[in-house]
Protein backbone atom coordinates (compact mmCIF):
# COMPACT_ATOMS: atom_id res chain seq x y z
CA UNK A 1 0.00 0.00 0.00
CA UNK A 2 2.79 2.60 0.69
CA UNK A 3 4.17 1.60 -2.70
CA UNK A 4 1.09 3.10 -4.20
CA UNK A 5 1.33 5.58 -2.44
CA UNK A 6 4.64 6.83 -3.54
CA UNK A 7 4.16 5.77 -6.93
CA UNK A 8 0.67 7.90 -7.23
CA UNK A 9 3.06 11.21 -5.66
CA UNK A 10 5.94 10.87 -8.30
CA UNK A 11 3.16 10.39 -11.16
CA UNK A 12 1.54 13.56 -9.60
CA UNK A 13 4.81 15.10 -9.29
CA UNK A 14 5.95 14.56 -12.78
CA UNK A 15 2.81 15.54 -14.59
CA UNK A 16 3.18 19.01 -12.78
CA UNK A 17 6.62 19.36 -13.87
CA UNK A 18 5.54 17.99 -17.68
CA UNK A 19 2.85 20.53 -17.66
CA UNK A 20 4.95 23.27 -16.66
CA UNK A 21 7.49 22.21 -19.08
CA UNK A 22 4.54 22.23 -21.33
CA UNK A 23 3.98 25.80 -21.01
CA UNK A 24 7.14 27.13 -21.60
CA UNK A 25 7.05 25.07 -25.04
CA UNK A 26 3.82 26.83 -26.27
CA UNK A 27 5.42 30.08 -25.10
CA UNK A 28 8.12 29.17 -27.41
CA UNK A 29 5.39 28.05 -30.14
CA UNK A 30 4.03 31.34 -29.61
CA UNK A 31 7.32 34.05 -29.28
CA UNK A 32 8.90 32.57 -32.25
CA UNK A 33 11.99 34.23 -33.19
CA UNK A 34 11.90 32.06 -35.98
CA UNK A 35 9.74 29.64 -37.64
CA UNK A 36 12.12 26.59 -36.83
CA UNK A 37 12.06 27.39 -33.14
CA UNK A 38 7.86 27.12 -33.13
CA UNK A 39 8.02 23.44 -35.48
CA UNK A 40 10.53 21.95 -32.69
CA UNK A 41 8.22 23.73 -29.64
CA UNK A 42 5.43 22.21 -31.78
CA UNK A 43 6.86 18.79 -31.94
CA UNK A 44 8.17 18.69 -28.68
CA UNK A 45 4.46 19.52 -27.27
CA UNK A 46 3.49 16.99 -28.72
CA UNK A 47 6.11 14.24 -27.07
CA UNK A 48 5.47 15.95 -23.69
CA UNK A 49 1.83 15.39 -24.27
CA UNK A 50 2.21 11.49 -25.22
CA UNK A 51 4.17 11.15 -22.33
CA UNK A 52 1.76 12.63 -20.09
CA UNK A 53 -1.12 10.18 -21.56
CA UNK A 54 1.32 7.39 -20.63
CA UNK A 55 1.97 8.40 -17.03
CA UNK A 56 -2.06 8.87 -16.59
CA UNK A 57 -2.35 5.26 -18.06
CA UNK A 58 0.08 3.71 -16.02
CA UNK A 59 -1.44 6.17 -12.47
CA UNK A 60 -5.25 4.86 -13.58
CA UNK A 61 -4.04 1.56 -14.52
CA UNK A 62 -6.26 1.89 -18.02
CA UNK A 63 -4.58 0.05 -21.09
CA UNK A 64 -7.04 2.24 -23.59
CA UNK A 65 -5.26 5.50 -22.81
CA UNK A 66 -1.77 3.79 -24.49
CA UNK A 67 -3.63 3.22 -27.60
CA UNK A 68 -4.80 6.94 -27.67
CA UNK A 69 -0.94 7.82 -27.04
CA UNK A 70 0.03 5.75 -29.91
CA UNK A 71 -2.91 7.69 -32.18
CA UNK A 72 -1.80 11.34 -30.84
CA UNK A 73 1.85 9.95 -31.43
CA UNK A 74 0.83 9.47 -35.28
CA UNK A 75 -1.19 12.32 -35.31
CA UNK A 76 1.54 15.00 -33.76
CA UNK A 77 4.03 13.42 -36.30
CA UNK A 78 2.17 14.15 -39.32
CA UNK A 79 1.16 17.55 -38.15
CA UNK A 80 4.76 18.24 -37.55
CA UNK A 81 5.56 16.87 -41.25
CA UNK A 82 2.38 18.83 -42.73
CA UNK A 83 4.28 22.45 -41.19
CA UNK A 84 7.88 21.32 -42.33
CA UNK A 85 6.33 21.11 -45.82
CA UNK A 86 4.28 24.42 -45.68
CA UNK A 87 7.24 26.20 -44.05
CA UNK A 88 9.48 24.78 -47.10
CA UNK A 89 7.19 26.01 -50.02
CA UNK A 90 6.76 29.57 -48.65
CA UNK A 91 10.79 29.78 -48.23
CA UNK A 92 11.04 28.56 -51.36
CA UNK A 93 8.67 31.14 -53.00
CA UNK A 94 10.69 33.65 -51.04
CA UNK A 95 13.73 32.88 -51.77
CA UNK A 96 12.33 32.65 -55.84
CA UNK A 97 10.60 36.43 -55.52
CA UNK A 98 14.01 37.57 -54.19
CA UNK A 99 16.12 35.73 -56.99
CA UNK A 100 13.75 37.81 -59.71
CA UNK A 101 14.51 40.82 -61.54
CA UNK A 102 11.92 43.81 -60.77
CA UNK A 103 11.90 44.22 -64.37
CA UNK A 104 10.20 41.67 -64.62
CA UNK A 105 7.59 41.27 -61.90
CA UNK A 106 4.45 42.41 -63.20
Amino acid sequence: MEKELLYHFVFITLLILLSFMLLVCLIRAVKGPRVADRLMAVNMMGTMVMVMISILALMLKEGYLMDICLIYAMISFLSVVVFSKVYIGIYEERKNMEGENPDERS
